[in-house]
């Protein structure tokens, strides 16, 4: 029978990660290196897997951020293969920076800085031109501002409430705002009906939203034109949320005072309206430990236990451990998948002791409980199901 007390997991390391992660892979069950061959699991930041051949012992994916858009989540879903993200762990970094973002462009500060490394430290009226010189770079406070936060996630909360305590006034909009979320919104919050209203009603507008087919280019030349001239928007989501040609259109036209963001494209670059940072949003030791920690947690709940949180593509699934022997089954969300994995396994003899099963969309995922050891005979039985992509045997450690 099988038996995988004993396995060892090999992980392959595309990118940097946090050694605060990574040591939270034990030595003992744990093969961690750049090197890995056949590996079980692969664990990534901004390495792009689009076009790469990920072997077939693959069994998990995991980013250690937030986006996924360098990962082939249909094909991983395809073949049973959950991805995992870190929502939120990069959170508060990426809050200090749009707030960074709007007091340089309320304060003009790129300008400025730009007007003082000119200087001539050896002038004897240095004092004189810095006076003067000063007077282009007058700006307005924050307090009494109306911020609009597209996107009530993680980042956007904190960044409301951030906006809340500096003194701003905050208008929200997300429609799929999740319950957790909702809970953590400060009460101040008005909320907003559409993307328009924000855009009509904001100083500044602050995006937090997934790259995804609904959301790619949500800010546009159809609505761009909706904001104030005195506006400032800020993308420190994702850079094709934004059409770069109608934000340049539009300062062109005085229609829009400054476009902060995260992505320094080449048509941006030396505009005297755009503040282009280089991808700063969750370069912090603090969010990149965060990050790492909670995809490593999160694998090792999925290897060891097939638990899963926070993926991408599959339900989140958890049961409590009451017998030494499970069986994890990924499945397409089809009718009577239960019923046959039921009769396969009463025809290997197995008594179901506990079972789970969840859906999300087409995918489903299933934890079982057995009373018995587990043959190989009856995991390629389950296996061969139609609609099973993926089984595993999870027997606990010795």
């Amino acid at each position: 029978m099988p038996d995988r007390a004993a396995q060892r997991f090999p992980v392959l390391v595309m990118n940097q990660i946090s050694a605060s992660g990574l040591s939270r892979l034990s030595a003992e069950r744990y093969q961690v290196g750049k090197d890995v061959t056949d590996p079980a699991a692969v664990l990534v930041r901004s390495a792009d897997l689009h076009g790469v051949t990920i072997p077939a012992t693959v069994q998990a994916i995991c980013r250690a951020g937030a986006g996924v858009n360098n990962i082939p989540v249909p094909a991983m879903t395809a073949r049973g293969v959950p991805v995992f993200n870190a929502p939120g762990a990069n959170a508060n970094a990426v809050k200090e920076l749009v707030l960074v973002g709007m007091l340089m462009a309320a304060r003009h500060i790129a300008p400025a800085l730009d007007f003082v490394a000119k200087l001539d430290g050896a002038s004897p009226d240095l004092d004189k031109k810095v006076e003067d010189g000063k007077k282009a770079f007058a700006g307005f406070e924050l307090a009494g501002q109306t911020l609009g936060v597209i996107g009530l996630g993680k980042i956007g909360c904190l960044v409301a409430d951030a906006a809340i305590k500096l003194g701003m006034d905050v208008l929200g909009f997300d429609p799929e705002i999740t319950v957790d979320a909702a809970w953590s919104l400060p009460s101040q919050v008005r909320r907003a009906g559409s993307v328009n209203e924000v855009l009509r009603a904001s100083r500044f507008v602050t995006l937090h939203v997934p790259l995804v087919a609904a959301t790619k280019g949500l800010i546009n030349e159809s609505n761009i034109g909706l904001m104030r001239p005195d506006a400032v928007l800020l993308n420190f989501s994702r850079e094709g949320v934004v059409s770069h040609s109608a934000v340049l259109d539009a300062l062109g036209a005085k229609e829009l005072a400054h476009y902060v963001c995260d992505f320094p494209e080449a048509s941006l670059l030396g505009h005297p309206k755009v503040i282009a940072l280089p991808h700063l949003g969750a370069s912090t030791r603090e969010a990149e430990e965060n990050c790492a920690v909670m995809v490593v947690d999160q694998l090792r709940e999925y290897l060891e236990q097939g638990h899963i949180s926070n993926a991408v593509n599959f339900p989140n699934v958890s049961m409590a451990r009451e017998s030494a022997y499970r069986i994890a089954i990924a499945n397409s969300n089809v009718p009577n998948m239960l019923g046959q994995i039921s009769t396969a396994m009463a025809a290997a003899g197995l008594n179901i002791h506990n079972m789970v099963n969840k859906s999300r969309g087409e995918m489903a995922y299933t934890l079982v409980d057995v009373d018995s050891p587990v043959t190989e005979d009856a995991l390629a039985h389950i296996a061969a199901i139609p609609g099973v992509l993926k089984v595993r045997y999870l027997p606990a450690q010795a």
